[in-house]
């Protein structure tokens, strides 16, 4: 099954990583040179945010869940600012 990509936009970092906690399966970002990082491991949040944040804020990226239920989560926090 093809998953879609979902492009972040202005979110707040803190609170996505908590998200990403909660999420069961893999999350990946994509960046605009096709990089994928795996946001589960701690060290790919490190190397992937860090690249992206400009003011405290992501700049341009994208994600891909491998879990429907991680993929509605992270729509939701994106669309209304929180993972409820």
């Amino acid at each position: 099954m093809a998953h879609s990509m979902m492009q972040l936009h202005d979110i707040d970092v803190p609170e996505f990583l908590n998200v990403l906690d909660s999420c069961t399966g893999n999350v990946y970002l994509v960046t605009p040179e096709g990089d994928h990082l795996n946001l589960k491991s701690k060290l790919c949040q490190l190397v992937g945010l860090t690249r992206l944040i400009e003011g405290g804020k992501i700049a341009e990226a994208f994600i891909v869940c491998e879990n429907e239920e991680d993929e509605s989560k992270l729509f939701r926090f994106n669309l209304f600012k929180s993972e409820k």
